[in-house]
């Protein structure tokens, strides 16, 4: 009697749990209907501009391909592959769910995931990318939401004209971007290809990598041939099929813009105040800082100049006045890899950090004039460690040089005896002044720049210095307004004072010594190169790694960083060095064009001095062929006597 009557708990228990949940889920639905309808025909319609109100071309998808209009092939690929039982679920696949978490719980991975297409396409509606518990609610409510007031066909439409195909959304613009033709026309083979990106647009687009897209493309075969919708000979004869992409490598230097895209993407992101309720508004116009003729002009000079199609390359172009980013590429080909260089890796930035030891080393008491000697040399700690450096080429003075010359020639020797003599604390504070956000170990090679930065750190860091010594944030967007024009967001710089503007101005004209002719001597400027094409005045200051290079230069109208390297680590080589300077010169003459030195060079602070000395030696000229004018805070220009330190710092003359 017993346990008939306990028998009889738990089944009103379950009856009361289940009614529970059906009441709960009815209640959901309800709400979802009686919620206002959302404009899927124009719902996250990213509408961009640039820095003078113009619409540009982003890969957005601006071409909306009806139902009708999408070649059946490509519609049985995506549901066979993404949501089989799109036609009969509410918008969640439960039964799914419940496979993909034992799966994932017995093999201790998340290797399987359970979205229906109607959960993605509210992904792709909702702007917010955080992955909290409240948008994973959000984004349920809108899945509920869309099935609540659309038809099958309406969602799916939507959700073909809104998936990213490798960098290109929607169905219709990638149609016509890989093989030159309209949706409505894509084969068998090319449908089964394009069906199988949206799971993983970097790796499975097949100008990325053909090999692992032709795998994913079996996968989609396989699923369309185990669903009916095609013969298994249909399906080998597909895949056997060569296909040839019309449009995917005809320019890619174009596809470029696309990097500046994503950071923008990434930024608003990040912007907490723009009101997820912009959803019910059928789209946002997105006010950005792209310059134009800097972003040609980048993507010319990389066209012309790299050389290497192999390597990879990162650059930013910066007003250094506001932080305004005007153009920037996070790599050679977006196609190939969505990766974003610009803003995301962290590499090892060599004698680009020197600069900010000799402000340092300038806010220190020292002058264009002062001397260490450059030799070879062992540095001497406690503890018995020593350290090593060599200077590029094993090229030496094998005496005392001035902090103009160690500059030009980007001498290690005298770089890490300043270090040494300021105390290993004062270069990553500068670091920390100028923006650069980490912490350092304080070790001898840090004034080599053993350490990784990040190339927006960088270029912001050099924008310090450009600006006469106020630290701005870099940032890409203006403005973000609704499709009426009422403002969600807007941007003001807030520069801040954090450098001397007289020890700036002596430091900026202390790194036009890289490519001065007058320095040509036992060694060469390291910019010397690429003096010829210069037709104005730039503060310049290149560096190489093993693995990496770049070059950082600006004058008070723009700042431009580049980087080149492999992902992989592989080492780079001289070629690849020059090829980034060249770059470098071609893109910001370009942007300048039109601008005299007068416009875009820095007025002579008022306690500041102009001497002409001994390029070498930093000791008043006496042969005016061998004279160079640096500057001096007054009352620090060069007398007859040589200021040397060398006797301040530990070391021991290597044999």
């Amino acid at each position: 009697m017993k346990k008939k009557k306990k028998k009889k708990k738990t089944w009103l228990i379950i009856c009361l749990l289940i009614v529970s949940v059906l009441v709960i889920y009815g209640g959901i639905y309800l709400y979802a209907y009686l919620q206002p309808k959302l404009p899927i025909g124009g719902a996250n319609g990213y509408y961009f501009y640039d820095n003078e109100g113009n619409a540009y071309d982003t890969g957005a998808s601006s071409d909306w391909a009806s139902l009708d209009d999408i070649s059946d092939y490509l519609i049985e690929a995506t549901i066979d592959t993404e949501d089989k039982h799109f036609y009969k679920h509410h918008g969640f696949d439960f039964l799914r769910i419940a496979k993909a978490l034992m799966i994932n719980i017995s093999s201790g991975e998340n290797k399987q995931g359970a979205s229906t297409i109607t959960q993605q396409y509210s992904k792709n509606l909702f702007l917010e990318f955080d992955k909290t518990w409240s948008r994973k609610i959000k984004e349920a409510l809108i899945t509920i939401r869309l099935e609540t007031h659309y038809s099958k066909d309406e969602i799916l439409e939507g959700y073909l004209n809104t998936i990213n195909y490798g960098g290109i959304f929607g169905i219709e613009n990638a149609a016509n971007y890989y093989f030159n033709k309209e949706a409505k026309d894509l084969n068998l083979a090319e449908a089964s290809m394009l069906a199988g990106i949206p799971k993983n647009p970097s790796a499975y687009s097949p100008l990325a990598n053909e090999k692992k897209a032709k795998e994913r493309q079996w996968v989609i075969l396989k699923a369309m041939v185990d669903n009916e919708d095609i013969t298994e000979s249909e399906a080998k004869e597909a895949y056997k099929t060569k296909l040839v992409y019309q449009k995917g490598e005809e320019d890619t230097k174009s596809d470029l813009t696309r990097y500046y895209q994503d950071a923008v993407m990434d930024e608003l992101a990040s912007i907490k105040s723009i009101p997820s309720s912009f959803l019910e508004t059928g789209g946002i116009k997105i006010y950005t800082n792209l310059d134009s003729k800097a972003q040609s002009s980048l993507e010319d000079s990389i066209s012309k100049n790299m050389t290497n199609k192999d390597i990879q390359m990162a650059g930013i172009m910066m007003d250094p006045n506001t932080g305004k980013v005007l153009a920037l590429t996070g790599g050679m080909d977006y196609n190939k890899s969505q990766y974003n260089r610009a803003t995301k890796a962290k590499r090892q930035v060599g004698s680009t950090i020197k600069p900010f030891l000799y402000y340092s080393a300038l806010e220190n008491g020292f002058t264009p004039s002062t001397t260490f000697t450059s030799e070879k040399t062992t540095f001497s700690f406690s503890g018995g460690k020593t350290y090593s450096p060599k200077n590029y080429n094993d090229k030496y003075a094998n005496g005392p040089i001035s902090l103009a010359a160690a500059i030009s020639y980007s001498d290690n020797i005298y770089a890490v005896k300043t270090h040494l003599f300021l105390g290993e604390s004062a270069l990553p504070e500068i670091l920390n002044r100028v923006g650069i956000n980490q912490t350092f170990e304080e070790v001898p090679s840090l004034a080599l720049g053993a350490e990784e930065i990040g190339l927006m750190d960088m270029v912001s860091a050099y924008g310090t210095l450009a600006s006469e010594g106020y630290k701005t944030k870099p940032y890409f967007i203006s403005k973000v307004t609704d499709m009426d024009g009422n403002v969600l967001y807007e941007y003001n710089p807030s520069p801040e004072n954090v450098l001397n503007k007289n020890t700036v101005y002596i430091l900026n004209e202390l790194l036009t010594t890289t490519y001065a002719k007058e320095f040509e001597d036992y060694n060469v400027p390291t910019c010397l190169s690429i003096a010829p094409k210069l037709s104005r005045k730039y503060a310049i200051k290149s560096g190489t790694t093993k693995t990496d290079n770049l070059i950082f230069g600006y004058n008070k109208d723009v700042v431009l960083g580049l980087w080149s390297g492999y992902d992989d680590n592989k080492e780079v080589s001289n070629k690849d060095s020059s090829n980034i300077k060249n770059t470098w010169a071609d893109a910001i003459e370009k942007y300048l064009d039109g601008k005299s030195d007068e416009e875009t060079w820095y007025e002579t602070p008022s306690n500041v001095v102009g001497v002409a000395v001994d390029p070498i030696s930093g000791k008043l000229a006496t042969d005016g062929n061998k004279a160079k004018i640096l500057y001096y805070l007054k009352g620090t220009e060069p007398s007859l006597a040589e200021v040397s330190l060398d006797e301040s710092v530990p070391t021991v003359k290597a044999t």
